[in-house]
């Protein structure tokens, strides 16, 4: 019994001891991200944007089911979410054009998450300037404004 039990710790602490070495690895990694690293609009943000006729872009990368369901007026579909794959980003890639400019891009996903952070870095990567590029916190599952919806 006593062999067993100095098995059984000698096992927890290799186990505690390797789980921190992933966990720290994985804190220095440098691709990533915090939340810092993007910029946002608030609902009550784009809500005045939108009143006032503010000149700028409401990207939705919604796929196209919801999309149908619910979105923001005026937001422009391309059905792109979670833009992780080739075609998913390419969806992006063929708007590009209509991106062109100076107006801020406010990207809108489901939820304000990991499908907009996608599009953002997709977005810097073809050299949209990062002081354009917004996301919709807590994303179109967040949107208070059922005034301001198209359904």
């Amino acid at each position: 019994m006593k062999r067993s039990k100095k098995v059984f710790i000698t096992l927890m602490l290799m186990i505690c001891t390797l789980s921190t070495f992933l966990v720290g690895c994985k804190k220095n990694d440098s691709k990533a991200t915090t939340k810092k690293d993007f910029n946002y609009y608030t609902a009550e943000k784009l809500k005045e944007a939108i009143e006032k006729k503010e000149d700028i872009i409401i990207l939705d990368i919604q796929v196209k089911e919801e999309y149908d369901k619910h979105h923001i007026k005026g937001a422009m579909p391309t059905y792109a979410f979670p833009v992780k794959t080739d075609e998913e980003k390419k969806k992006i890639d063929d708007v590009l054009g209509k991106l062109e400019g100076k107006k801020p891009i406010i990207i809108v996903c489901p939820r304000g998450g990991g499908g907009a952070e996608n599009t953002y870095k997709h977005l810097l990567e073809k050299n949209i300037e990062k002081d354009r590029l917004f996301i919709l916190e807590k994303g179109q599952t967040g949107w208070p404004y059922e005034d301001l919806l198209e359904k």
